[in-house]
């Protein structure tokens, strides 16, 4: 179902939309990029993001432009422009599919038990995650759903927590899309990131270091009390 007509300037959209296209693609801002003639699939989700993916990586776009974004159609072209006067610029020769689909609010990804007693336990101590760390509260509340924690850190500034008892890519792309919201907040922002897990995957500790969030690797015994049974040297 497409969103507008010809040269229409189109607002936020209620669904996903699917485009698989023959297009090329260029990014004008700051640094310049280019696609050459391909298919591809072109995502334009409900937060307005725009994003264009090919079938040979597992989650990152070839390219894309974040919300808040306007995205203009003209006959062949889709233009998509950020605030800040960035253009991502799509040339489309031929179009195979265009479908919309209404997916409804995502529940998330669900806790074990230990993953929420680990997160009521960083609650309760919260300078485990920095010193002097003081926690604003549980489960703060943004459009896509809950953060595990809004902190302060020594500074004041604002600080969203996401808990795994496992911490994996999926976890750190979560973690991105609350703080891409929280920062829209100008009574929150500057927000920076923590992701705080038992054990943390290389890839993912890549991928958040990548994206300006810290790692925090956490002793859950510990936090419980619980001496470790174990023989030491020193």
């Amino acid at each position: 179902m497409p969103l507008g007509g010809a040269g229409r300037c189109l607002g936020y959209p209620r669904r996903v939309r699917l485009v698989i296209a023959k297009c090329s693609v260029d990014y004008v801002g700051r640094l310049s990029a280019h696609l050459p003639l391909a298919t591809r699939l072109l995502m334009v989700k409900a937060d307005g993001s725009v994003s264009i993916h090919a079938d040979d990586r597992a989650y990152k776009p070839l390219n894309w432009m974040s919300p808040p974004c306007r995205l203009e159609e003209a006959p062949g072209v889709w233009r998509v422009v950020n605030k800040a006067g960035e253009e991502l610029r799509i040339t489309l020769e031929e179009i195979f599919q265009d479908t919309s689909y209404e997916l409804g609010v995502d529940p998330g990804l669900r806790k074990d038990g230990v993953e929420a007693h680990l997160q009521e336990l960083l609650a309760a101590n919260p300078e485990t995650l920095g010193e002097g760390f003081t926690l604003v509260r549980r489960e703060y509340m943004t459009a896509i759903g809950p953060v595990d924690l809004l902190c302060r850190d020594a500074n004041q500034g604002a600080v969203a927590v996401e808990v795994k008892r496992r911490g994996e890519i999926d976890g750190v792309e979560q973690l991105t899309r609350y703080l891409e919201l929280m920062n829209r907040d100008p009574l929150l922002a500057p927000v920076t990131g923590v992701f705080a897990a038992q054990e943390i995957k290389p890839q993912a500790r890549v991928l958040a270091t990548d994206r300006g969030i810290r790692c925090v690797v956490v002793d859950y015994d510990k936090l419980r009390g619980i001496e470790r049974d174990e023989l030491t040297l020193f």
